[in-house]
């Protein structure tokens, strides 16, 4: 498998062609955890996000680089505190001019 020899920018790149305009949906997105798996050409990340039907949640994905897929694996909850807390850096995605988010994608 030559995707084994990607570099941890490469395989950046490639997850955020992927799910940005997935996440995009929910801006403003925090990353809030992120590994990398180089010798699978995977990553595994959390985002956090204010979701219109589920308020504050903490949602994890796994990127795979070798078939360009991402994976949703789970999402949790987040009081307002935390989630005050957290957004506090930078965001991964800043929100847009114009949000659609009456017509967001619901999941």
């Amino acid at each position: 498998m030559n995707d084994s020899y990607i570099t941890s920018s490469e395989l950046l790149a490639k997850r955020d062609a992927k799910c940005i305009p997935h996440l995009e949906q929910y801006a403003p997105v925090w990353i809030i955890d992120e590994k990398l798996f180089l010798e699978e050409a995977a990553v595994q990340f959390n985002v956090m996000f204010f979701h219109p039907t589920h308020g504050w949640v903490n949602r994890r994905y796994r990127y795979d680089g070798f078939n360009d897929t991402l994976y949703h694996k789970g999402q949790t909850l987040l009081d307002e505190e935390e989630a005050l807390e957290l957004s506090l850096k930078e965001p991964y995605i800043r929100p847009v001019a114009a949000a659609d988010i009456p017509n967001s994608y619901g999941g």
